[in-house]
């Protein structure tokens, strides 16, 4: 005879993880109360009540002086809510494959999803799950039920029982395909439940008696003894030792043993020992197990491991000697979220993981190698604290209040004021920039650290400033970066200082906004014009004086000089004409013709390009006076006497003139600049008499 237990056999990784920490909590002296049964093992249920452990039927049976627990199997939505209501303080062990298809159910159903759960409709965990679509979930077990035509229409999300068997899924989501056209669907089993069922499977197909322990409540052990049945017609579904039938021969016969995901490892070595008897050849329990597990491993040991593949989003590696490879996520390789895999380990690479889980029963050991450098790390972080060292790091997150940056793989929460030098609207822009910082808190008891990236870059600029300050001063030029644009003015980064460029600085030109002649980001050449070291204030020079239209204009033009000018404005007492960019002369009324006008633009009109002689130039006012009339020449045949009948007029036009532009200014007091630029009455006269 020989006796054969199955690898997967014995507690799940959920629901070990929810006997443990009951039990932890009642060897503290915690008072606990738990919602329903915890697993469904009536031994392992008994021990607890023993030990003190109270048992709800609902929430309101429950009481603020003892921790309520959430059972594995999970709750409905509105249970939680309550238990918050009424200020109950609860330790949520909800199975996370559980919980995961909470989150599904709850989502899709807020989208306008029908939930379809495959399940049995009385289990506990299916209860839970319905709760979070508000008991709207339609639940079938049966691959032969026939799903309403009214679903056809509907967008449909399908979920399984965590312990239901895989094939009667596959049958009902294929049925429910046939009938509905909009369908996503979540294969929810459990990897356990499917490794203990395949196991099962094979175990009972060479075995000549078999053996499958477990609580009858239980949903998976139910399922695993249907299969064991299947197989081999000798299977019993027991609940301890005590339930081995008697009669049954053993002698020379294969004995299979296998155990649902809530059966304690006690119980199933009690069976094992109870069969031992039986056997000629006794090997222990423990050394039936020690053949598929040379070494134990145990929760936060730190063991050295060697690459052996890269995955998209895992690194499989080899523990040296353990029953299982390990698993390290990527996410556990580094905090940092735009980091490569293949740049942080190569295959055949040997590290130190630091063993976060181990789950016997799906053979998997979970690892991490940031816990282990984050626990390297911390004394070097600490002592950086106490001498406030200046620290590199990145920006990886944003969170609420802040960001979050990672500085020698190690998290440091930065808050939104000390992100940045100044108030950053949109904390996502600062993702995965490089940045210096100061740590200026710290938790030791939570092993947290608060950082300032301001406090640095006010330093930092503390010293420019000092540097520049002491050499700067009027004149002097600099190059630097437009910074930011207002409708005032551009300011321009000179190195760590800002300094203003007045709109009216940027162009000989007017212009209404900055941005028509520079833009953020642009590098450009200023110089100081004036600075208040108490004020902190910079005004800063950008047009250059050789640009300066009327420079260029002294250059080129002088009195006596006829040149061709187009006409720009026309105003009662005279046209504007424009002899360059920006530079404009006046041809007064009375320089216009060779005879009296009544209106400047019963002669001339805007845009009309005319002759005209410079009759007078002031650089320092900007004014230059023109005349059409000095190069209009009289007629042959007039007398003396007519000309000189014709200068009476032309000197009333000028005596007037003055009058005129007055009473201009008083009547459109806002072209006063405009009527400024005209040129004086005495110099029209003087010009008037050179042209007779």
């Amino acid at each position: 005879m020989s006796i054969k237990i199955a690898r997967t056999a014995g507690f799940c990784y959920g629901v070990k993880r929810a006997v443990d920490e009951v039990y932890r909590r009642v060897e503290s002296g915690e008072t606990i109360g738990v919602l329903g049964e915890l697993i469904h093992n009536e031994n392992v249920i008994s021990d607890m009540e023993n030990r003190g452990v109270i048992f709800y039927d609902t929430i309101d049976d429950a009481k603020k002086d003892r921790t309520l627990i959430i059972r594995t199997h999970g709750v409905k939505k509105e249970i939680i809510d309550k238990a918050e209501e009424m200020g109950i303080e609860y330790v949520n062990l909800t199975c996370p494959f559980v919980s995961k298809i909470h989150k599904i159910v709850n989502e899709h159903h807020q989208k306008g999803y029908k939930i379809i759960i495959v399940g049995d409709k009385n289990h506990p965990e299916v209860i839970g799950i319905n709760g979070w679509c508000e008991d709207d979930a339609y639940i079938t077990y049966d691959p032969n039920a026939e799903i309403s035509a009214e679903f056809a229409k509907k967008d449909i999300c399908v979920v399984a029982q965590t312990t239901i068997n895989k094939e009667l899924f596959v049958k009902i989501v294929q049925n429910i395909k046939n009938t509905c056209k909009s369908v996503v669907v979540f294969d929810t089993i459990c990897n356990a439940t499917k490794d203990r069922q395949s196991e099962a499977a094979a175990l009972s197909a060479e075995s000549d008696v078999m053996f499958v322990v477990g609580g009858r409540k239980s949903s998976n052990t139910a399922k695993l003894f249907e299969i064991a049945k299947a197989n081999c017609p000798e299977a019993f579904f027991i609940e301890t030792s005590a339930d081995i039938p008697a009669g049954v021969q053993y002698k020379n016969k294969k004995i299979g043993i296998t155990a649902g995901a809530s059966t304690p490892g006690c119980i199933i070595e009690e069976v094992f020992t109870t069969m031992d008897e039986k056997m000629t050849n006794e090997e222990s329990f423990a050394e039936l197990f020690a053949q598929s597990e040379s070494k134990t491993l145990h929760n936060g040991d730190i063991v050295d491991a060697t690459v052996v593949e890269i995955r998209n989003n895992e690194v499989i590696v080899d523990l040296g000697g353990f029953k299982y490879n390990g698993q390290l996520a990527a996410d556990q390789l580094s905090d940092d979220p735009y980091a490569k895999v293949t740049d942080l380990v190569k295959p055949g690479e040997e590290i130190k993981v630091y063993v976060v889980g181990v789950n016997d029963a799906e053979g998997k050991v979970v690892l991490s190698r940031k816990k282990l450098v984050a626990m390297e790390s911390w004394n070097n972080m600490k002592e950086a604290f106490e001498n406030k060292e200046i620290l590199d790091g990145k920006i990886i997150k944003a969170v609420k209040g802040g960001v979050i940056a990672l500085v020698n793989q190690t998290q440091v929460f930065v808050p939104a004021r000390h992100a940045a030098l100044r108030f950053v609207q949109d904390l996502d822009t600062l993702l995965n920039t490089e940045v210096r910082l100061k740590l200026i808190d710290m938790d030791e008891r939570k092993k947290r650290f608060v950082g300032s990236v301001r406090a640095v870059l006010e330093e930092e600029r503390k010293v420019v400033e000092d540097a520049f300050w002491s050499a700067a001063e009027v004149g002097k030029e600099y190059t630097g970066a437009v910074k930011s644009l207002t409708s005032f003015g551009a300011f321009v980064d000179l190195g760590g200082v800002d300094g203003l460029v007045h709109i009216s600085e940027l162009s000989w030109s007017k212009i209404k906004h900055p941005s028509e002649i520079v833009k953020e980001g642009d590098v450009v050449t200023v110089y100081i014009k004036d600075l208040n070291a108490e004020t902190k204030k910079i005004s800063l020079g950008y047009k250059k004086a050789e640009d300066n239209p009327w420079v260029i204009a002294k250059a080129k033009y002088n009195e006596g000089d006829v040149v061709k000018a187009k006409v720009v404005r026309i105003m009662p007492f005279g046209a504007f004409c424009e002899l360059m960019p920006n530079v404009d002369g006046l041809v007064h009324i009375s320089q216009i013709a060779d005879r009296r006008i009544g209106k400047p633009e019963d002669v001339l009109t805007i845009g009309e390009e005319v002759e005209a002689k410079i009759t007078a130039i002031d650089w320092d006012a900007k004014k230059i006076s023109l005349s059409i009339r000095a190069l209009i020449a009289p007629p042959v045949e007039e007398k003396k006497e007519e000309a000189v009948e014709e200068v009476a007029p032309v000197v009333e036009d000028v005596e007037d003139a003055p009058v005129d532009i007055e009473k201009y200014i008083a009547e459109n007091p806002a072209d006063e600049e405009v009527a400024e630029e005209a040129a004086p009455a005495e110099e029209v006269a003087e010009e008037a008499a050179d042209a007779e």
